[in-house]
């Protein structure tokens, strides 16, 4: 079937004999010829990318402005640009009138700059994206400038009436019984007939009741001037034009619009906004329509969302007071009244007022009577909407005019026979029929089964949008079979309209069958850049367009270029088609600046002289004016999509989409085409309705059969192709695709589709280039560099341990076992550890010699029941509690290493107890103790499921020790010996066990006494896990050197009272504690909305003068941001809260506990915690860039805590070792007495261990031995000091090495890109990324329905184009919890990866973007 399947090249039929007018030389040359003659333009001319715009012409094609010489126009064309145009530095016009200063400056500019200093201290990441160069064998316009035509003249017959009341009145009077309007029930019988004499008398009775009935007599409602609203359904022509004409005979105005079906009705909040912006106050309606509205319980009808409060006034005549006898409506001949608004919808959505005046009214209604030869009481058949456009225009108001009978088809009867309006011109022998290509369409697959058609009554077919590109191919397949049943070419008539310039053109009804309509067969690829190129139909990637005739008697019509100035095209140009007419609109209700853009233009000559001294219009249209004066259109203003500078028509994409096997897959109305832009650039965006019954691999293949087909015939990339379920995309009132609604669902995630193919990585062709790495810098020139650009070596120290007087008794001794020795003897009961249960009371306490004690009988149960030597390795298996203190101090006094583990969770023993075992292997444990509990647990069956039982080491239970203590407790010989292990699994899945040596651990202890202030009086609440790092060293070694009381809560009791810690810290008044992220989460998510109970409950936090939270990360801002904000009511102080920093080579680098109250004037005080903003861009080149807060592209972050004392850091270039100036981003490298001394591994991997624990710097102070964090980070000298005086200077911890991830020449860390994923769609809870072979994967975690899943995939790769310049390659979307997390709640990434590449994530949909 012609119609459906084929793209509308296929019809060969060429345009005749061009005349000189279009001057398009060698036609015959073949378009590449084009290449070949190209006159010398500047290259600004040749940038297509941008649209011209006003202010950048040079002065070679600047725009001559002549000043008519002596015109006497009444209104005076508006000057475009400066009268007199200069070129500066940069192609910026500037008045002539300069002073010689400024005109320096200008010179100056133009100089070209002194080329800059090296590399290192230009930064050079100035991400530019890139421009697309216009090619320079693109076709360029080379025709004469267009002249604008003139239509026919309109010869006022003798006959017409002065104004369409007039013409009314007239018909009423004089041909009463004559049949005005027929109306169809859906059965297609005649449901009935409107009479003129009827629509006169009930009319008058419509204007008399709007005027005099509404309101009182001295308060009446609706003056004449007013505005009303029409709500009547597409069903009831008849009481629509009733009231429309008793509208205007009570010189109200009508607004007509659609009947509001819901209280949320796709496009009806806009409607509302225009209502109340015509400040309508009374709706007319029919009884049935009233009655179908939706109604409260108490039977009013609602106020509609975004409508302003209505009186609904029922039109029947059976509800309205009959006129006096005396009263007479006033007849006035057409003047500059508003006539009636019609509605119009822009591309966003919005709902404009077209205010038509009635002489305009008048006027459009005589040139559609010239145009269409109408004569009286001829018959018409309307399909159309009668309410506005070309179903109004002829339907309502022409018909009027010439007394014509409308016979009038509603869009249910259609629904129901597509056959109808065919039958009805039949039975009928309608003379017109008005029609849309759908219509033709539909008759075409449904005539099959009718025998007596017969179509030659036909004089002329309408065809409201044969303006459309596509509608040839219906009007073809049209004539094709309807040919046989009477019907003449020369009868199908497309027009073209738009709301604004009410008809622009149509094609005349002829009698001479000899003369063929004008075609045109156009390149598609000349089109996109706005040129005509006759090409041949053989082509594919061909437009045929049909003419929709010659411009309407009484306008001028003329070609603009489409933006920036109105300037006439040339004859081979495309251009919006702008009209100067009476019969046209005059404004946007109420909105003047628009209405200056669009019915006030004024079209300029090349040299800058405007064409007449009356406005026109500009239609929206697009299109030329071909030989002969035919008017071409070849695409709508909205429809338009600028992609890479070439211009797309929404209507042609949606027209290849059809051509490829439309009917099986998806339904041909149901295909929305829209752009979105996504970094600076329009995508396209093809959304249709799948058919149910097609499968998702029929889906699939249709899906990149049509990418293929647009991308060879438009040349142009899709973004994304979304198929949703049938019936789902929001409908316009007749049955269409409301485009900016589905738009809109698309960017806020909630279309819901059920098949998404994006294509970032062919369409996307403006990302930045990638960086390519600058050769390295000699020494010599980075020291220089620096001393030049004023920048510092970026280096920082916390204070001075050899300085600080303090009188630190446990400084005397070397071992911590010793000092617990001299607690227990000088203050015995003084306790040290009180443990609290999950009801927040203390499940145990132990004081100075309960301590000593205990750990006197676990070193003795060692060396008798484990037969341990000196120096062997103890695994500590044991939940966060005392025993685990008592039995790490045990191993001091026997002299054994302990290793702390975290105990495997009954729970899940499968996936912990591996980790535990893995941990006493490498650890070369040679025993492990625990309780008696985990003891049964580790010989378990569901244990020996998991791991070989057979080969633990032997296990000690510590809850039965003996009761004698040891001959003697062991003293290290050297302090530099081995004190514990410390084991912790790295966020990149490695385990990796550190020495701490006695030495280190007691400096350890000394810097955190010093930097918190810890001593014997003190309390301090500790929620952290006790098994590496900071935690451990916090929950059991500083309350035994600084002598302070800690309160253990273990952080696994949260989950059953998320409220423990705040209560804990309340209740003891407690003014220091250290927490985790997790803990800190924890409270944020389990105790949002029970603040005021907490505080009924006594909860009070004003004593709280630090909250650390320990990590290995970079500073969490929005969590801890969020938590003080919460917590502020409960008396937190929003300084309060600060983190630290610590990792593998150093357990704690940076730890900021700030002095609040009255300790901060005594001048202890550290600063607060900074926090800057950095351009996520220059990060990404290893730059720090300081911006403001909320620019574009910023990054806060949160400094990581005061330096702690005796430490010092310097930054470091991982690659070379060289130190960096503090605006580099670089690896952070640590130097302190606490240091761990190495790493303890099996595979004893030495040339590892000397580079994380001894490297040098390769220049500048290369004796001092660096430890290397492995994390990125940076340091500022800020503008506070300490107490000392000092400046302080601020750590800022970026994101550790491992875990960034190296794309296009950049550095990315994956928690940028996962926060801006997380903020794209309220249904995504957590997302982790990572890389798969230079594919960028992100794995999010969906809280919503499944249907839900696919609505992310768009969003996501959307945020992560525009926010960091990256193609997602994979979305996998995932349930709630399957991104793995561990205990410091940090995300497993490489878990991920590997359950993802081992196909184990069980995801709900994976998109692979093409």
């Amino acid at each position: 079937m012609a119609g459906s399947g084929q793209r509308e090249f296929t019809i060969i039929r060429t345009w005749k004999n061009l005349p000189s007018k279009i001057d398009i030389t060698n036609t015959d040359l073949p378009t590449e010829g084009y290449q070949t003659r190209k006159t010398l333009t500047t290259c600004l001319e040749e940038n297509h990318s941008a649209p011209p715009d006003v202010t950048t012409y040079t002065s070679e094609h600047s725009i001559q402005v002549e000043r008519p010489q002596g015109s006497t126009s009444s209104r005076t064309a508006p000057k475009y640009g400066n009268a007199e145009l200069m070129e500066t530095g940069d192609g910026v016009p500037v008045s002539s009138r300069v002073s010689a200063k400024i005109q320096q400056l200008v010179n100056t500019l133009k100089r070209p700059k002194r080329p800059p200093l090296r590399e290192f201290f230009v930064d050079d990441f100035e991400e530019l994206l890139e421009v697309q160069q216009p090619d320079p064998n693109q076709p360029k316009p080379e025709g004469a400038q267009m002249l604008a035509m003139r239509g026919e003249q309109l010869g006022v017959v003798t006959n017409w009436p002065p104004s369409l009341e007039a013409a009314l009145q007239r018909w009423g009077t004089i041909s009463p019984k004559a049949p005005c309007l027929t109306t169809m029930d859906t059965n297609g019988k005649p449901l009935y007939i409107l009479t003129y004499g009827k629509l006169w008398t009930r009319s008058m009775k419509v204007a008399y009741n709007i005027l005099h009935k509404l309101g009182t007599k001295q308060e009446p409602m609706v003056r004449p001037g007013d505005r009303v609203a029409l709500v009547f359904p597409n069903n009831d022509p008849a009481a629509f034009m009733v009231a429309f004409y008793g509208c205007l005979l009570a010189e109200v105005v009508p607004v007509p619009i659609e009947v509001p079906l819901t209280r949320k009705d796709a496009g009806s909040q806009q409607i509302g906004f225009l209502l109340g912006s015509c400040g309508v106050t009374v709706a007319l309606t029919s009884d049935a329509c009233h009655k179908g509205l939706p109604k409260s319980p108490t039977g009013e009808i609602p106020q509609f969302k975004g409508w302003p409060k209505l009186l609904w006034f029922v039109t029947e005549s059976k509800h309205l007071s009959k006129p006096p006898r005396d009263w007479f409506p006033h007849i006035k001949d057409a003047n500059n009244d508003t006539a009636y608004i019609e509605y119009k919808t822009c591309k966003d959505g919005s709902v404009l007022g077209v205010t038509v005046t009635r002489i305009a009214l008048l006027t459009h209604c005589q040139a559609l009577t010239q145009a269409c030869g109408y004569t009286e009481a001829e018959t018409i058949v309307n399909v159309l909407d009668f309410k506005k456009d070309v179903g109004l225009w002829h339907g309502i108001l022409t018909s009027v005019m010439n007394m014509m009978h409308v016979i009038s088809i509603p869009y249910s009867l259609m629904k129901v026979n597509p056959l109808s309006w065919i039958q009805k011109v039949c039975q009928y022998k309608a003379k017109v029929a008005c029609v849309k290509s759908r219509d033709m369409h539909w008759a075409l697959v449904a005539h099959r089964d009718q025998r007596d058609i017969n179509l030659s009554s036909l004089r002329m077919l309408i065809v409201a949008d044969g303006a459309n590109p596509w509608s040839i191919s219906s009007c073809d397949a049209f004539l094709n079979v309807f040919q046989s049943k009477g019907l003449r070419q020369e009868v199908i008539c497309p027009c073209a309209s738009s709301p604004e310039a009410l008809t622009v053109a149509i094609r005349r009804p002829t009698d001479d069958s000899n003369q063929p309509p004008g075609r045109g067969v156009l390149s598609m690829h000349g089109l996109t850049f706005g040129v005509i190129r006759v090409d041949s139909e053989e082509k594919l990637s061909v437009l045929t367009v049909q003419d929709v005739g010659l411009v309407m008697p009484g306008a001028i019509m003329c070609a603009v270029k489409p933006d920036g100035i109105p300037q006439l095209c040339r004859t081979d140009e495309i251009g919006e088609l702008c009209v100067c007419a009476i019969a046209t609109g005059t404004s946007y209700y109420g909105l003047s600046g628009m209405t200056k853009n669009t019915f006030e233009v004024f079209p300029m000559t090349s040299s800058g002289a405007p064409i007449s001294e009356y406005p026109f219009i500009r239609t929206g249209l697009l299109g030329f004016i071909g030989p002969g004066g035919l008017v071409f259109v070849v695409g709508k203003m909205d429809g338009l999509m600028v992609v890479s500078g070439r211009r797309h028509n929404a209507d042609d994409i949606v027209a290849t989409a059809l051509a490829v096997e439309p009917m099986k897959f998806v339904y041909r109305g149901r295909i929305a085409v829209f752009s979105v832009t996504v970094l600076h650039d329009e995508r396209i965006v093809i959304v249709a309705e799948q058919r149910p019954d097609s499968t998702e691999e029929d889906s699939f293949q249709w899906m990149s059969r049509v990418l293929q087909a647009i991308d060879s015939i438009h040349q142009v990339g899709v973004y994304c192709l979304a198929l949703v379920p049938a019936n789902t995309l929001p409908k316009t009132p007749l049955g269409g695709i409301h485009l900016s609604e589905t738009k809109q669902l698309f960017l806020e995630g909630s279309l819901h589709p059920c098949n998404v193919l994006m294509c970032p990585h062919t369409c996307v062709t403006n990302l930045p280039k990638p960086r390519q790495k600058q050769p390295e810098i000699g020494p010599a020139s980075v020291m220089v560099g620096n001393l030049v650009s004023g920048k510092r070596i970026a280096q920082a120290s916390g204070r001075d341990l050899g300085q600080i007087e303090d009188n630190d008794q446990a400084r005397k001794f070397l071992f911590l076992s010793e000092v617990l020795q001299w607690r227990a003897q000088t203050t015995p009961d003084h306790v040290l550890y009180t443990l609290l249960n999950c009801r927040g009371t203390i499940a145990n306490s132990l004081t100075c010699v309960q301590l000593h004690k205990r750990a006197e009988k676990i070193a003795v149960m060692l060396m008798e029941r484990g037969h341990l030597q000196d120096g062997d390795h103890v695994a500590l298996v044991y939940p966060p509690g005392i025993d685990l203190i008592a039995a790490f101090y045990g191993c001091l006094y026997a002299g054994c290493v302990p290793i702390t583990v975290r105990p495997p969770h009954p729970q899940n023993i499968a996936t912990t107890l591996p980790t535990v075992k893995m941990i006493v292997e490498v650890s070369r444990s040679a025993c492990l103790m625990t309780t008696q509990l985990i003891c049964k647990l580790l010989r378990s069956r569901e244990a020996a499921a998991a791991v070989d039982v057979r080969t633990w080491p032997p296990i000690l239970d510590t809850d039965d020790l003996p009761k004698k203590r040891p001959a003697q407790i062991y003293k290290p010989s050297n302090p530099d010996t081995l004190a514990y292990l410390d084991f912790s699994v790295s966020t990149t899945g490695m385990l990796a066990g550190v020495k701490m040596s006695h030495a280190a651990t007691s400096a350890f202890c000394r810097s955190i006494k010093l930097q918190c202030e810890l001593y014997p009086s003190r309390e301090v609440a500790i929620c952290l896990d006790p098994y590496c790092g900071l935690g451990f060293v916090l929950w059991c070694l500083c309350s035994v050197y600084s002598g302070h009381q800690s309160i253990l809560i273990p952080p696994s009791e949260l989950e059953t009272n998320p409220a423990l810690w705040l209560l804990a810290v309340s209740q003891y008044k407690v003014r220091d504690t250290f927490c985790s992220y997790s803990v800190m989460e924890l409270c944020t998510k389990g105790l949002g909305s029970q603040t005021e109970s907490l505080k009924a409950r006594g909860l009070d936090l004003s004593r709280v003068r630090t909250c650390v939270v320990v990590a290995e990360e970079r500073p969490r801002i929005a969590l801890t941001q969020s938590f003080s904000k919460l917590f502020k009511d409960l008396g937190l102080h929003p300084r309060a809260v600060s983190t630290s920093f610590g990792c593998r080579v150093n357990l704690a680098i940076c730890l900021q506990p700030h002095r609040l109250g009255k300790l901060a004037d005594q001048g202890t005080s550290g600063p607060d915690p900074t926090t800057v903003y950095v351009d996520m861009r220059a990060l990404r080149h290893d730059r720090v860039r300081l911006v403001e807060r909320g620019s574009p592209h910023s990054l806060p972050l949160m400094e990581s805590g005061k330096i702690l004392p005796g430490v010092r850091i310097i930054i470091a270039n991982p690659e070379t070792k060289g130190p960096l100036g503090d605006s580099h981003l670089g690896e952070i490298w640590v130097h302190s007495a606490h240091n761990a001394s190495g790493y303890f591994t099996i595979y004893g991997d030495e040339s590892l261990q000397s580079d994380h624990f001894n490297s040098r710097l390769s220049f500048g102070d290369t004796q001092t031995i660096w430890a290397r964090t492995g994390y990125l980070g940076f340091l500022r000298r800020t503008e506070l000091t300490d107490a000392n005086g000092e400046r302080h200077d601020a750590l800022y911890v970026v994101g550790a090495l491992d875990e960034a991830m190296e794309l296009r020449g950049m550095r990315y860390h994956p928690i940028d890109i996962e926060t801006s994923v997380i903020r794209a769609h309220k249904s995504v809870t957590e997302c982790a990324v990572f890389t798969w072979t230079n594919l960028l994967v992100v794995v999010v975690e969906l809280d919503g329905s499944e249907q839900e899943a696919l609505d992310l995939v768009p969003l996501v790769t959307n945020v992560v184009l525009e926010e960091h310049y990256l193609i997602v390659g994979v979305v996998v979307v995932v349930d709630i919890g399957v991104i793995p997390i561990n205990s410091r709640g940090e995300k497993q990434r490489m878990h991920l990866r590997d359950g993802f590449l081992a196909d184990q994530l069980d995801p709900i949909y994976v998109a692979y973007n093409m």
